[in-house]
């Protein structure tokens, strides 16, 4: 007779003093980015229309590719094999189908600025801006699972979930103003990060706890996580500085077939 296998959901557990430590240790410089000007303006209303489509436009391909990263790191799961494995396969699983609908929710949110999905399928962000998903990509290529969750799912999301808190309440007053259409499609993205993903950070640090069982293991991720909340902040800065005057027009094209190869 074959045996049943149920599957439990994720339980948090007490963090030891180490992973009390590893989230310590994250927090001011998860601040930096749920704090910064950029997030805070955009919650008072106050932030300038050219600088928050900038960021709507060229954070896109993070968001775009948020799954994707996800997907690296599945690839890595090993259960049975390894402590933590059969559990982050399992998370990963249940909330890569979430992220790409919240990839939709957020095109719903540029629309309510007048950016079309075409223009940010075709959006190429600045340098600074990039740097945090040329990071996400090489780490789910080459880092470990710890590395991938604490840099993706811990350090990203942790942050987001946060500053979406304060700037669902900046919405209002763009549409008072006439900048914005902001309805429930519009608004989303931002209830969604709001509200529900506020359990994702603690339950990528449970996934951390997990994985980790040693101590180069445990600081390999918090690495991770630390670079991929300085990336956060470089994007931010770069954003906050040039947003305004930035051209969001298409890369011009330079080559246009074979005949310019002489």
């Amino acid at each position: 007779m074959a045996v049943a296998r149920y599957k439990q959901a994720l339980t948090l557990t007490e963090h030891a003093p180490w992973a009390q430590r590893f989230w310590d240790a994250l927090v001011p410089l998860k601040d930096r980015v749920a704090r910064h000007p950029l997030f805070v303006e955009m919650g008072d209303g106050s932030l300038s229309l050219g600088r928050f489509r900038d960021a709507l436009l060229h954070f896109y391909p993070l968001v775009e590719n948020f799954p994707k990263y996800m997907g690296l790191a599945l690839a890595k799961t090993r259960p049975g094999l390894y402590p933590g494995h059969e559990e982050t396969k399992n998370w990963l699983i249940g909330n890569i189908k979430i992220e790409q609908r919240h990839a939709y929710w957020y095109q719903d949110w540029a629309a309510g600025f007048g950016l079309d999905t075409e223009r940010l399928e075709r959006t190429r962000p600045p340098a600074a801006m990039d740097a945090v998903n040329q990071f996400l990509w090489a780490t789910g290529h080459q880092g470990t699972l710890e590395e991938s969750i604490a840099a993706t799912n811990l350090a990203i999301e942790w942050a987001t979930g946060e500053w979406s808190q304060r700037v669902v309440s900046g919405m209002k007053r763009y549409a008072e103003q006439g900048s914005a259409n902001i309805n429930r499609h519009t608004m989303a993205w931002l209830r969604a990060h709001a509200s529900y993903d506020d359990a994702h950070p603690h339950e990528a640090m449970e996934l951390v706890k997990r994985l980790a069982v040693d101590q180069p293991a445990r600081q390999r991720a918090f690495a991770a996580a630390q670079r991929g909340l300085e990336y956060y902040v470089l994007a931010l800065d770069d954003c906050y500085r040039f947003g305004q005057d930035r051209d969001q027009e298409a890369v011009p094209l330079l080559f246009d077939g074979p005949a310019d190869r002489q």
